[in-house]
C-alpha cells in the first residue's frame, strides 16, 4: 500500500512540475527508437553515485558534441523483432535483414569513431567503455550485404542457383515481349487492337484486343475494360513461353525464400550478441540526445551532494523560451532549510517554485541544467509538490479540500532527505485559519529536516522567516511605478503588499485609502513599514554597488592607462639601451678581425695535429683583451643594468660581446665569472661581456654543449627533422652535416622519427653518398630508436 502511494506521489509530482513536457523536448534529439524507448522510462535516480555517473555520461556525450560537432547515430534500428522472430524459426524479408545488416554496421561505425578519439588522447572513460562493449558481428553483416542491396532487393549473386533462374526469367521475358511486338507492329492487326502496347494482367503478357476481334489471336482472356469494348488477351503463340516464365518465377520465389532462410538462421545463431549490441546502442543513443538536449538548452552540469544543499545560479525555466524567462538566483540548505516566497500574484512565484523543483529532478536524471557554470545541486530521496488548483469534481471536493489531501499524503512520507515544494499553502479557506495551519505544517516539515520552499500572499508569514533559525524569507519584485512584475527574486527580503500603492496610481480617492489604512492593525502596519525599511535598504545597497562598480570599472581604466605609458616608458629605455648597444657594436666591430685571426690561428694549429701550449693560450688571451673595445662608463652602466634584470645560468646560450660570437655557458666560476665554449675553446668571461641569446633558457637536465660554425652560429650536436616536408628535410640535412664538420663534431643525431619509413629511408640514402659521413647507425634503446640515426663525421 505505500508502495502504491509513493509511485501515486512521484506521478503527480512528475505531472504537476512538468517533467514530462521536458521529456518530450529531449525526445526530439533521439536518433532511433531505441533511444525513445530510454527516454520514455527516465525518472529521476535516487542513488548519488548512480546520478554523478550519469552526469559524468552526459559530459562526455557534450565533449563529443564540442570536439566533433556530432556522433555517427544513423542507421541503427531497433532490431529485436527480428531477432526475436528468428530465434523461433521464422523467416525475415529482404527489408529486415538489411535493417540487421545496416544496425551492426552503425554500432561498429560508432564503436570505431569514439575509438579513435580515445587514441587523438580525448579522455572518454564511460563511453570508451560501452562502446567497447559493441560486438562487431562483420562476417553477418557481409553475408547479409552479398545477398541483399541498399534497397533491400534481393542480388542475383545471392546465389549461383538465383543467378542462372534470372537468367532464365529474362530470356523469356524477351521472348514473350518480342513475339508480341511482332503481333502488334503488324499493320494487319493495327485495326483489331484497342491500343498497341503490351501489357500485364495476372502476372503474364497479354494485349489489348477489341471485343469483336476476340476469336483472332486464340489463347486465353484474362481481363476485359470496365466498358467491356478491350479484351486482355494472351495469344496462343505466347502460352507456352509465358507458362515457362511463370515456372521460373516460382523457381525464383522459391530460391529467394531458401536464401532468406538461411540469413535468418544466421541472425538466430548470433541472437544474444545482437541482442547485446541493441541493449549498448539504446544507451548510445540516449546518451547522445542528453548531449544535444543539454546544448539545446544551453546547460551546464552542475555539482552534486546529497546533503540538499543546492544552489542555481541564472536558472531558467526549461519549457520557457531564452526571450519570456528572467534568470533567477536559487539557494537552499546552506544557512536555511526553508525559503518563504511572498509577493503579488503573477508575479512569478509559481515560475520560481517549478523551476526548483524541475531542475532537481533533472539533475537526478542524470541532464545538464540551463544554469550557470559552479551551480550545485543536490540528490533527494524524494520531490514533493502541491501546485496548482487541481480541485476534483469527481470527488465533489473545494480547491482547498483538494490541496489539504495532498499535504497530507506528503506530510506521510516526508523525511530529512526529501525536497517539498508548497505553492500558496493554506490558501482557499478563512485567511486566519488557513495562515495559521500554513504556519504548523511548515513547522512540521521543519522539524523533519526536509528542504522546502514555500510561496504565499500570507501577510501573517512575511514575519515567520524572522522568528525561526533556519528559514529565510524571499519575495518576487513588483515595480510599482509600471504596475507590473520584474521577475527578480529577492532572498532575504519578504514580499511588500503594494494593494494601496497601486491604488494610488490608478487614481482611487485619497480618502478611500486613508480610510482603508485606518483598518489595517498596527501589527499589520509594523510588518509593512519593515518591510519598507528592508527594500529601501536593498535598493541603497544596489545604489552602492552599482556606484562601487563604476567605480571599478575607472580603476580598471586608470590601471590600462597606466600600463600602457608604462609600455612607453619601457620602449623609450629600450630604445636608449639599443643605441648604446649599437656604439658598442661598432666599438667590437674594430676588434672582431684581430679576434678572428686569432681564433683561426688556434684552430690551424689543431687541426695540424700540434699542441697549444699554455703561454700561447695565454698570449691569445692578452691579445684579445687587448683587442676587446673599452666601453664608455654609461655603456658599462647600461649593460649591468640589462645583466641584473636576466640571470645567467651553465646551459643558457650566450653572445660574448667583445668577440660578436655565440656560445654556450658551462659553469660558473665565480660571482663576475663564466666559463663559456667558444667552438673548441673554452675561456672565463666576464659576466658584463656577455648576453644572453633571446629564445634560449637555462635547462634543468644537462644537455650536449653545443659548437659553433665557421659563420660564428651556434651548431647543436643533434637535427630533429620531425614535422618537416621531404624536401625541406633533404636540404636542412645537407647544411647541417656541413656546418657540423665546421663546427668540428665528430659525431651527431639526425632525428627523424618513425612515421611511414619515407623520411627515414630519405635521410639514410643521402648520409651514404655524403662525402663527409665515414659511418651511420640506428639509435640505440636510450637514443631515439629507430627514430634517430647516429652518423660519424670524417
Amino acid at each position: 500500500m505505500l508502495e502504491k502511494e509513493e509511485a501515486f506521489l512521484l506521478e503527480r509530482v512528475l505531472r504537476v512540475l512538468e517533467y514530462d513536457k521536458m521529456k518530450q523536448q529531449l525526445k526530439a534529439h533521439i536518433a532511433s527508437s531505441l533511444g525513445r524507448k530510454k527516454a520514455e522510462e527516465l525518472q529521476p535516480l535516487t542513488d548519488l553515485e548512480t546520478v554523478k555517473k550519469e552526469q559524468k555520461r552526459t559530459y562526455e556525450g557534450t565533449k563529443v558534441l564540442r570536439l566533433k560537432g556530432q556522433a555517427p547515430l544513423g542507421g541503427i534500428h531497433d532490431i529485436q523483432p527480428q531477432i526475436k522472430r528468428a530465434s523461433i524459426g521464422g523467416m525475415l524479408n529482404a527489408e529486415e535483414l538489411r535493417d540487421v545488416a545496416d544496425t551492426i554496421y552503425g554500432g561498429r561505425r560508432l564503436r570505431t569513431f569514439i575509438q579513435n578519439m580515445v587514441e587523438e588522447e580525448v579522455s572518454l572513460p564511460l563511453l570508451d567503455e560501452l562502446t567497447s562493449a559493441i560486438i562487431p558481428l562483420t562476417e553477418v553483416e557481409k553475408s547479409i550485404k552479398q545477398c541483399i542491396d541498399e534497397h533491400s532487393e534481393v542480388l542475383d549473386s545471392a546465389s549461383d542457383s538465383l543467378r542462372n533462374i534470372r537468367q532464365n526469367i529474362r530470356s523469356h521475358e524477351s521472348s514473350v515481349r518480342s513475339k508480341l511486338d511482332q503481333i502488334i507492329r503488324s499493320s494487319s492487326n493495327q485495326k483489331k487492337l484497342s491500343d498497341t502496347i503490351v501489357t500485364i494482367r495476372n502476372d503474364r503478357y497479354v494485349i489489348p484486343v477489341k471485343q469483336e476481334y476476340r476469336g483472332a489471336f486464340g489463347g486465353i482472356v484474362h481481363d476485359q475494360s470496365a466498358s467491356g469494348a478491350t479484351l486482355f488477351i494472351e495469344p496462343q503463340s505466347v502460352v507456352s513461353i509465358n507458362n515457362l516464365l511463370r515456372e521460373a518465377r516460382v523457381k525464383e520465389r522459391q530460391e529467394i525464400e531458401r536464401i532468406l532462410m538461411e540469413l535468418s538462421g544466421l541472425i538466430n545463431e548470433q541472437g544474444e550478441e545482437l541482442l547485446s549490441n541493441i541493449e549498448v546502442l539504446a544507451e548510445l543513443d540516449f546518451l547522445f540526445a542528453k548531449a544535444y538536449y543539454a546544448k539545446e538548452i544551453k546547460g551546464t552540469q552542475p555539482s552534486l551532494n546529497e546533503d540538499g544543499r543546492l544552489e542555481f545560479l541564472k536558472a531558467r525555466h526549461p519549457l520557457l523560451s531564452e526571450e519570456e524567462v528572467v534568470p533567477i538566483d536559487v539557494e537552499l540548505g546552506g544557512s536555511f532549510s526553508s525559503l518563504i516566497i511572498t509577493g503579488p500574484n503573477t508575479g512569478g512565484k509559481t515560475v520560481t517554485l517549478k523551476t526548483v523543483g524541475l531542475l532537481s529532478l533533472m539533475a537526478q536524471s542524470g541532464l545538464f541544467l540551463p544554469v550557470e557554470e559552479g551551480s550545485e545541486a543536490s540528490v533527494f530521496s524524494q520531490v514533493f509538490a502541491d501546485i496548482g488548483d487541481e480541485q476534483s469534481i469527481e470527488q465533489n471536493l473545494s480547491t482547498f479540500s483538494s490541496h489539504m489531501t495532498n499535504i497530507v499524503n506528503i506530510l506521510k512520507h516526508v523525511d530529512h532527505k526529501s525536497l517539498v515544494l508548497f505553492d500558496e499553502i493554506g490558501a482557499g479557506t478563512d485567511p486566519t485559519e488557513g495562515a495559521a495551519l500554513a504556519v504548523s505544517i511548515l513547522d512540521y516539515v521543519y522539524s523533519t529536516g526536509a528542504k522546502l520552499v514555500a510561496t504565499t500572499h500570507y501577510s501573517e508569514l512575511k514575519g515567520y522567516a524572522y522568528n525561526r533559525k533556519g528559514v529565510m524569507n524571499a519575495s518576487v519584485e513588483f515595480n510599482v511605478e509600471t504596475l507590473s512584475p520584474t521577475y527578480r527574486l529577492l532572498i532575504g527580503v519578504p514580499g511588500r503588499s503594494n494593494a494601496f500603492a497601486i491604488s494610488r496610481r490608478l487614481g482611487l480617492d485619497e480618502s478611500i485609502i486613508a480610510a482603508a489604512e485606518n483598518e489595517v492593525t498596527a501589527d499589520s502596519r509594523q510588518v509593512e513599514q519593515m518591510i519598507t525599511s528592508l527594500d529601501e535598504r536593498r535598493k541603497a545597497a544596489e545604489m552602492e554597488r552599482e556606484e562601487a562598480e563604476t567605480h571599478r570599472r575607472e580603476a580598471e581604466k586608470l590601471h590600462e592607462e597606466l600600463e600602457h605609458k608604462l609600455a612607453e616608458v619601457e620602449e623609450k629605455r629600450s630604445g636608449i639601451l639599443k643605441e648604446a648597444e649599437d656604439k658598442a657594436e661598432k666599438e667590437v666591430k674594430k676588434a672582431r678581425k684581430e679576434a678572428e685571426s686569432i681564433i683561426s690561428d688556434l684552430r690551424r694549429l689543431q687541426k695540424e695535429g700540434l699542441s697549444v701550449k699554455e703561454h700561447e693560450l695565454i698570449s691569445a688571451k692578452k691579445r684579445m683583451d687587448k683587442a676587446a673595445p673599452e666601453l664608455t662608463p654609461k655603456t658599462k652602466q647600461i649593460k649591468k643594468q640589462a645583466m641584473k634584470k636576466e640571470a645567467l645560468h651553465p646551459g643558457d646560450e650566450v653572445k660574448v660581446l667583445s668577440f660578436g660570437q655565440k656560445g654556450q655557458i658551462i659553469k660558473q666560476v665565480n660571482e663576475t665569472e663564466f666559463q663559456v665554449q667558444l667552438g673548441i675553446m673554452k675561456m672565463n668571461v666576464k659576466k658584463e661581456d656577455m648576453e644572453k641569446v633571446k629564445g634560449e633558457t637555462a635547462k634543468s637536465q644537462p644537455k650536449p654543449i653545443a659548437s659553433v660554425s665557421s659563420a660564428g652560429q651556434a651548431v647543436k650536436p643533434e637535427l630533429d627533422l620531425r614535422g618537416e616536408r621531404f624536401d625541406e628535410a633533404m636540404r636542412k640535412v645537407e647544411k647541417y652535416l656541413d656546418e657540423a664538420v665546421l663546427a668540428g663534431y665528430n659525431q651527431v643525431h639526425i632525428i627523424h622519427g618513425k612515421g611511414t619509413g619515407a623520411l627515414r629511408k630519405g635521410v639514410k640514402d643521402l648520409l651514404k653518398k655524403h662525402p663527409s659521413v665515414s659511418g651511420t647507425r640506428d639509435g640505440g634503446m636510450n637514443e631515439g630508436g629507430l627514430g634517430n640515426t647516429v652518423v660519424d663525421l670524417k
